[in-house]
């Protein structure tokens, strides 16, 4: 597998470099992230993968070629300050989303139906029963 870098930015007002990442990869269909992020930390020194962001790949028709985008950050707070939140979720930083889809759709439609003084309320008790069961 080699790592070939393009574009490469230091973007001083977001703590982070930024860059395009080409990788070939002939005779394997691809290349996992995590794999990625360890080669990427030996090229640029970054000690702490979680400071790393690998995303948006696409493999060239043919296969053999990826093409991606990779951030990495001078902190892992920078990182928790300026990456999205399914980002973060993604690698492991902040606990994602509980419950399927569906679920978080239903329970938004339910809050939709109690108006008025009684609201806050609502969102209490369910908040409580949420907790304790």
């Amino acid at each position: 597998v080699q790592i070939r870098t393009r574009k490469f930015i230091r973007n001083a007002v977001l703590a982070r470099r930024q860059f395009v990442i080409d990788v070939v990869h002939p005779g394997r269909a691809n290349v996992s992230k995590n794999e990625l992020k360890e080669k990427l930390g030996e090229m640029y020194k970054v000690k702490d993968t979680d400071r790393i962001f690998v995303f948006g790949f696409r493999t060239a028709y043919g296969g053999g070629t990826s093409t991606g985008f990779c951030l990495i950050y001078d902190t892992v707070e920078d990182a928790k300050k300026f990456e999205p939140k399914y980002r973060l979720a993604r690698s492991g930083l902040v606990k994602g989303r509980e419950g399927s889809r569906k679920q978080i759709k239903e329970k938004k439609n339910r809050g939709k139906k109690i108006w008025g003084v009684g609201r806050r309320m609502a969102k209490h008790k369910a908040k409580k029963a949420a907790s304790s069961g």
